[in-house]
C-alpha cells in the first residue's frame, strides 16, 4: 500500500486523471498536498507536493458554469489533468493551499489560434 503525503485530509471525491489515458480512481486533498489513487491498480498514484505546484490551470465552459477539467503545473514535471464529480470542491479546497493568484483560466481555443498565427508564447494558460 502508498503512503499518503497528507496527514490532514480536506476533500475526497471521485475523479480521474488525464495523464495518457483516463484512470478513475479518487482524488483526495490534504494538508500536504494533492493525491490521486487508480480505483484499479494500487500502484497507479500521484502525489504532488504543495510545495512543487507552481500554478493551478482551470478550464472554463459557458462563462463559468462548467469545469471539465483541471490541471496542476509543476515546477519540474510538467502538467497533470484531472477531473472530478464537483470540481468546484476541488479547487475551492485546493484554494486554501494555493494562492488565488495561481489559479488561473486556460486559453480558450480561438486564443490558442490567435497565439500560434502570432508567434507568441505558447503556455495553456493566461498571465
Amino acid at each position: 500500500m502508498v503512503q499518503s503525503l497528507n496527514t490532514k485530509v480536506d476533500l475526497v471525491i471521485k475523479g480521474n486523471s488525464h495523464l495518457g489515458l483516463t484512470d478513475y480512481g479518487q482524488i483526495m486533498v490534504g494538508d500536504n498536498g494533492f493525491e490521486f489513487y487508480n480505483d484499479r491498480n494500487v500502484r497507479n498514484y500521484i502525489q504532488i507536493p504543495w510545495s512543487e505546484v507552481d500554478t493551478v490551470v482551470v478550464s472554463l465552459m459557458f462563462k463559468g458554469r462548467w469545469i471539465p477539467r483541471y490541471a496542476l503545473k509543476t515546477k519540474k514535471n510538467g502538467m497533470y489533468a484531472f477531473s472530478s464529480k464537483d470540481p468546484k470542491r476541488v479547487l475551492r479546497a485546493i484554494r486554501k493551499y494555493v494562492k488565488p493568484d495561481k489559479i488561473v483560466r486556460s486559453l480558450t481555443f480561438f486564443q490558442v489560434l490567435k497565439r500560434a498565427f502570432k508567434g507568441k508564447n505558447q503556455d495553456n494558460y493566461l498571465k
